[in-house]
């Protein structure tokens, strides 16, 4: 993408309502537009960052074995007088009626509707376990949205829900869902804690919520130090068989982990000292087992062995992937701007042509443009050299390629991580076979 073409309106100045970084930054850096309270625009550069956090999780999901499927945003309200939870969910549903009086909603979640297609959907135990997902908008009428995207009244969630025949094989399933989170987490480039969590309005008896690390985040949390020292991308945790999970649980349920409403700090001490870990987090994801609670009140059941129909034991598991995007933002970012990890970057990398109009200029960076696209952004802006290393540095690209007249006269260009500073004079040749 050229940037002289491109809708990426960056800012100088910050907002006055914007009070936190991830909400200056995403503004500045022209992710996204409020068009009213707690509702916003996903600009070009910000939406490809959405794309590619969906694109992480959707991988996930489907590697667990979950099937991926879309449910309307608006539901009917009978759905929810069935479960027993309309009228109990309060002022953050949005709730509306069509022309015909009938009463709907805006979907704050999806237990009664995925409940309302699998009862209609399976009939015998041979059909189940099933987990079925979707990612989709949402809405939630908050009292006071704020914080940009992360405490927003729409947002985008997956959330997924599985269906098992007995105790044992929703455990499974559960179990399956927290590897897959933590797998996520970590493609994301974040560092994140599994802890054990009170389940809320949506109810159930095992839950767990995740929380990543970030300086600026809403609470504080204490650890053991071997959250930060486990590779769930690697081999061990691929294809894990039921043993494999329940092995994976123990070790998660046996490290300590807490936020503030949890904190146990004698169990804390117990730990040795070169082990404990503190810092603030934001919390990004959430799963929850609740047996039949939604099943039982909505009849979901299917014939057992034995011809008996067993209502199925349910779970759910929500990621706030629009909620992501800020919370990326608060664990990595400086002064100067955005530092966005590789895998969900907008551009991989950005070109700053330091001369246009220059001859040698103008070819190195076309054939860098041309070997690149469309993963990078070519700054070929007629502006200072200053505004365009500091528009760089604010969208956060994980790599700068820097073309001057000097370098590009001798084959040579600018190398520079945003990660750590580093700079490096580098052929064009090694910078294609390194980011191509």
């Amino acid at each position: 993408m050229r940037l002289s073409r491109s809708l990426l309106p960056t800012l100088k100045e910050t907002p006055a309502e914007a009070q936190i970084a991830s909400h200056r930054l995403m503004l500045r850096a022209g992710l996204v537009r409020q068009t009213a309270a707690g509702i916003y625009a996903w600009l070009p550069a910000g939406f490809r960052v959405l794309k590619n956090i969906e694109r992480i999780v959707r991988e996930e999901q489907d590697a667990a074995g979950a099937q991926e499927l879309l449910m309307p945003t608006i539901q009917s309200a009978d759905l929810w007088r069935e479960s027993g939870r309309y009228e109990d969910y309060g002022k953050e549903m949005l709730r509306i009626r069509d022309r015909h009086d009938r009463d709907l909603l805006f979907g704050p979640t999806n237990e009664e509707m995925i409940t309302d297609i699998v009862r209609q959907s399976l009939r015998s135990y041979r059909e189940v376990p099933q987990i079925l997902y979707h990612i989709q908008w949402k809405f939630r009428d908050e009292v006071r949205p704020r914080f940009g995207v992360m405490r927003g009244r729409e947002f985008l969630m997956k959330d997924a829900y599985s269906f098992d025949l007995d105790y044992a094989g929703a455990v499974v399933s559960y179990r399956k869902m927290m590897l897959a989170y933590m797998r996520t987490f970590q493609r994301l480039g974040l560092k994140a804690i599994p802890m054990a969590a009170d389940s809320g309005p949506i109810g159930g008896d095992l839950s767990h919520e995740f929380i990543i690390l970030a300086p600026t985040g809403e609470s504080q949390v204490w650890y053991d130090a071997a959250f930060e020292e486990i590779d769930y991308t690697s081999d061990a945790f691929s294809h894990a068989s039921a043993e494999d999970l329940e092995k994976f649980f123990g070790m998660m349920t046996s490290h300590y982990a807490a936020s503030d409403e949890k904190h146990d700090a004698a169990a804390y001490e117990r730990l040795a000292a070169d082990r404990r870990r503190e810092g603030r987090g934001i919390e990004v994801g959430h799963i929850f087992y609740f047996g039949t609670k939604y099943s039982k009140a909505m009849n979901a059941a299917v014939a057992g062995p034995d011809g008996k129909q067993v209502h199925l034991e349910m779970g759910s598991y929500g990621i706030g992937v629009s909620r992501l995007v800020g919370a990326v933002i608060e664990a990595s970012h400086d002064a100067a701007g955005i530092i966005w990890p590789d895998s969900i970057a907008p551009f991989r990398a950005a070109i700053l042509n330091l001369k246009m109009g220059d001859a040698a200029c103008d070819a190195t960076c076309e054939r860098l443009y041309d070997a690149l696209a469309p993963n990078v952004l070519y700054d070929d802006r007629d502006e200072r050299a200053g505004v365009k290393f500091a528009d760089a540095d604010l969208m956060g690209h994980p790599w700068q390629i820097v073309v001057g007249p000097r370098g590009a006269a001798a084959g040579t260009v600018e190398l520079k991580r945003r990660a750590t500073g580093e700079r490096t004079e580098v052929s064009a040749e090694s910078v294609l076979s390194r980011l191509a």
